[in-house]
């Protein structure tokens, strides 16, 4: 029997492509595997972070960290109300004030975000490379601040509060049926109440071994904040042009 040709391409894509057939029907490999995926992002979104033990070991290491939460309520509000999500309680943003300090370059917040699966499986050797090339750069970082069910526009309150130059959140991405434990890394100039997504640069697909390593997405960032605080911007206005022997990705 010829073999289908698109067998050639499966090799290159986590894409379900090329998946057979039997009868009208996907084979049962096939369908079973498209099921577990599926249970496995239902996973990623419902799972806990259990955010005191990830501070534990974050000190443990000896970083100073502080733990927020928003004003979500329920992991089931948190996904029906994405807008509680982008704030902090009164009570989180008045202890925030009381470490503000002199302020900061940079401030790096930690969040499950829509994958609890990513943060708990990746989230404490990215933190860890991203410390030490911010920190290699001569970047003075504020206190690892940990928001469980935070949205991405909480790193905006949370940088303004902390006077921060720039802000860099680390957060669990959308889950999908081909990838359940993606982090992505977004990272905005003069971080206040406001700003919008074009004022952002993401990073994203951040797990190793299936896409960017913690490595490679540590040195990307460090280069972009690096240069968005010597540029004074971020977003649009800020374009990737880091030389490649800066990356250990082919």
């Amino acid at each position: 029997m010829k073999q289908d040709p698109w067998h050639i391409l499966r090799r290159y894509t986590q894409a379900r492509i090329a998946q057979g057939r039997a009868g009208c029907s996907l084979p049962s490999a096939a369908l079973l595997d498209f099921q577990l995926a599926h249970a496995a992002a239902r996973d990623a979104v419902h799972q806990s972070w259990d955010v005191a033990d990830f501070a534990g070991r974050l000190q443990a290491a000896g970083l100073e960290t502080c733990i927020l939460r928003t004003r979500i309520d329920s992991r089931v509000e948190y996904l029906q109300r994405p807008d509680k999500g982008r704030r902090l309680q009164a009570a989180s943003a008045e202890r925030l004030q009381a470490v503000v300090g002199n302020g900061c370059d940079v401030a790096v917040i930690v969040s499950n975000g829509l994958s609890s699966t990513a943060v708990n499986s990746h989230g404490l050797a990215l933190l860890a490379e991203v410390v030490s090339v911010l920190r290699g750069r001569g970047l003075a970082l504020g206190p690892i601040c940990l928001v469980a069910d935070a949205r991405v526009a909480v790193a905006d309150e949370i940088g303004a509060l902390l006077k921060a130059r720039a802000s860099l959140i680390l957060i669990g991405e959308r889950p999908g049926l081909s990838a359940a434990d993606s982090l992505g890394g977004y990272l905005t100039y003069g971080p206040k109440i406001g700003n919008t997504d074009a004022q952002r640069n993401c990073l994203s697909n951040i797990r190793s071994p299936e896409g960017l390593s913690c490595q490679a997405a540590a040195a990307k960032l460090g280069y972009l904040l690096t240069e968005s605080l010597r540029r004074g911007v971020s977003g649009i206005a800020l374009k990737d042009d880091m030389p490649p022997v800066l990356s250990d990705q082919p």
